[in-house]
């Protein structure tokens, strides 16, 4: 069991730079933004391995624009040695890695531009881990997506779409429960038509399921991971008491997480934690979990 947390780290100084804006592109801009974005992950992925965190979201923002018509720069070649470096230092060190495009993401759209412009992202996302040299086990995490008043033809282009899929891009895609319009019966039920694994959000679940239960859960999910997927991933959170039904803690509810493992207890899993606070939480996770021998430390 490897813990971790998404994207941003609050304890470095080192900042990914998120505001790039497209009317400020420029082939020098876009080096150094990337160059930024690379140094500040490859900081982090150091800061995470001394403290035990071995699980780690890379930002879908870290080369900005990838997918957009506007980048020609060839960040794959002039970039490839700093991913490669960064790709065995994560594979030296059996980091776990993933990474979860947004959610305009969506494969199952009635619209063909939102269709090719997903597939795109997802291309690129895809070609991220690639050039870092990683395996199989690091994922790519998206949605079944839009329901649109008839979820058997959602569900069935989501599948449709999936199939003109490259298999290199299939190994790495998963989809998770989301807590509108997909529960974990639902992605389970795409699973045994595509085969594709089922990353199970604990949060998205407490607001949106069929009443199962965690056994049922966890024993449906595992089967959908096979050796080449790794261990299956679980996300993470709790409400935040101050804001509306389906806000993200701002940070880890000791109670609420002991009870989640303890439920959880006959199965090993990744746990990504979407909390607000990142790092912190993780850190305090593995202090909890540090009589649980299901932990995966390098200290």
């Amino acid at each position: 069991m490897k813990i971790g947390y998404p994207c941003l780290n609050h304890s470095l100084e080192c900042k990914g730079n998120r505001t790039f804006r497209l009317h400020s592109y420029s082939e020098d801009k876009i080096k150094q933004t990337i160059k930024n974005n690379l140094d500040c992950l490859f900081c982090i992925l150091k800061f995470n391995l001394n403290n035990d965190i071995l699980f780690f979201r890379i930002s879908s923002d870290i080369i900005p624009f990838a997918s957009h018509p506007i980048c020609t720069f060839p960040w794959q070649n002039y970039f490839s040695n700093h991913l490669k470096e960064i790709g065995r230092f994560i594979i030296n060190n059996d980091i776990r890695i993933s990474m979860h495009p947004d959610q305009f993401i969506v494969i199952n759209s009635l619209r063909e531009d939102v269709i090719k412009r997903s597939l795109t992202e997802i291309i690129y996302h895809n070609e991220i881990l690639d050039l870092m040299g990683l395996d199989s086990t690091a994922k790519i995490q998206i949605h079944v997506g839009g329901v649109y008043g008839d979820k058997s033809n959602s569900i069935k282009r989501f599948i449709d779409n999936y199939k003109s899929l490259d298999s290199s891009i299939k190994n790495r895609l998963v989809i998770e429960n989301d807590d509108k319009s997909y529960c974990i019966d639902d992605c389970i039920g795409i699973f045994q038509r595509i085969n594709i694994p089922v990353l199970f959000d604990y949060f998205h679940h407490s607001l949106y399921n069929n009443h199962e239960s965690l056994h049922k859960i966890f024993e449906s999910c595992r089967k959908t991971w096979k050796e080449k997927d790794g261990f299956l991933m679980v996300d993470y959170s709790s409400q935040n008491p101050m804001k509306p039904r389906g806000s993200h803690a701002d940070k880890l509810d000791h109670s609420n997480f002991i009870d989640f493992i303890k439920l959880s207890k006959s199965y090993d899993f990744d746990i990504m934690l979407e909390i607000k606070n990142k790092e912190q939480s993780a850190m305090e996770a593995i202090k909890l979990l540090n009589s649980d021998k299901r932990l995966f430390t390098k200290s």
